[in-house]
């Protein structure tokens, strides 16, 4: 049937909307006819794997099990949503605690039940904390576990197409770095509108300071604006995206936009943010990031962001102090 692997893939939280978009999303590119489906809520998730049963997709197995040991048997590739979603008011660092929390469960299941998994995808808030949660218990390599950073970037497309009224494929290369969160950096240098670069344009009056800068704001509460219009957080975009991160993993159409990654390069040290990076086959590779003196600027202080995060979470017992970490993996020695 043309699937790009036979490979066991598990979509965790199926039993969500981002979840069974997943799912989905998954079966209608064809990644694999193998898709298991987990939830703890087992009606939810016998309701999804019926619905995707009545789609009649040609040569699918699907199977769906709240039970975690049977999910992960056997699996290559994983995707995981499974974490508390974001509320109206709430910022996604308010899920700090809990989804923490459930990312040490999921990377001690992980070496405990699939420890030859060549993939994983983290997605739940904040991604980039819980997916360095998950990459230290999981005992994989860095290349391994990336997690959900795109969506900015695909956000600050979106707004640039809307301002100017063009098509979005007119806007290139647009990309955010850092955390996925409120202190995210929104780079302009890398981006260029109908082939002119963005840093010349704005400070004209095609694009003055005043406008980029509320356009940036609006890139960093798109998730916000998406609970205000829809009463939910977002989970079509964020369950495309990341099917097709599995996907470019297992060989399939290159993913071409930034992924959360491990970084210790001397600059950016034990942690997990977005970068400039390729994700394919051998998994993540991350690549220098340029930018101007702001923007290096505005990167450094999300970077400082997430350690503060991070070093919340070593306080509260959920991850050990950095020097201890190889000892859980070692391939963080």
């Amino acid at each position: 049937m043309d699937f790009i692997t036979e490979d066991k893939l598990v979509i965790i939280g199926a039993a969500g909307m981002i979840g069974s978009n997943m799912a989905q999303t998954a079966a209608m590119m064809k990644l694999t006819p193998n898709i298991c489906l987990y939830d703890t809520y087992a009606p939810g998730l016998e309701g999804v794997a019926e619905e995707i049963a009545h789609c009649g997709f040609d040569g699918l197995n699907l199977t769906y099990t709240s039970d975690i040991a049977e999910a992960l048997k056997g699996a290559k590739y994983i995707v995981s949503s499974g974490g508390a979603a974001r509320k109206a008011g709430m910022t996604r660092e308010d899920l700090l605690k809990g989804n923490a929390q459930i990312a040490e469960q999921l990377g001690k299941d992980i070496k405990t039940y699939c420890p030859d998994v060549k993939h994983v995808v983290i997605i739940f808030n904040p991604a980039d904390i819980t997916g360095l949660v998950t990459l230290i218990y999981s005992g994989l390599k860095p290349s391994q576990v990336s997690t959900l950073a795109a969506l900015d970037s695909t956000r600050l497309r979106n707004e640039l197409a809307k301002y100017f009224h063009i098509s979005p494929d007119q806007i290139k290369n647009t990309r955010t770095y850092g955390g996925h969160g409120e202190q995210m950096a929104v780079f302009a240098s890398t981006t260029t509108v109908a082939g002119q670069p963005l840093s010349e344009i704005i400070g004209t009056d095609a694009l003055p300071l005043q406008e980029w800068n509320e356009m940036k704001q609006r890139v960093i509460q798109g998730g916000k604006n998406i609970i205000d219009l829809r009463g939910r957080s977002s989970f079509q975009s964020p369950a495309y995206l990341s099917i097709e991160m599995i996907g470019a993993t297992m060989g399939g159409k290159p993913f071409n936009w930034p992924v959360g990654t491990y970084v210790n390069n001397g600059t950016y040290n034990h942690i997990m943010m977005a970068m400039e990076t390729t994700l394919d086959k051998n998994g993540v590779t991350v690549h220098p990031v340029g930018g101007t003196e702001l923007e290096r600027k505005e990167l450094d202080q999300s970077y400082h962001h997430l350690c503060h995060l991070r070093d919340e979470v070593i306080s509260l017992g959920i991850i050990p102090p950095i020097k201890d970490w190889a000892t859980l993996n070692p391939n963080l020695g």
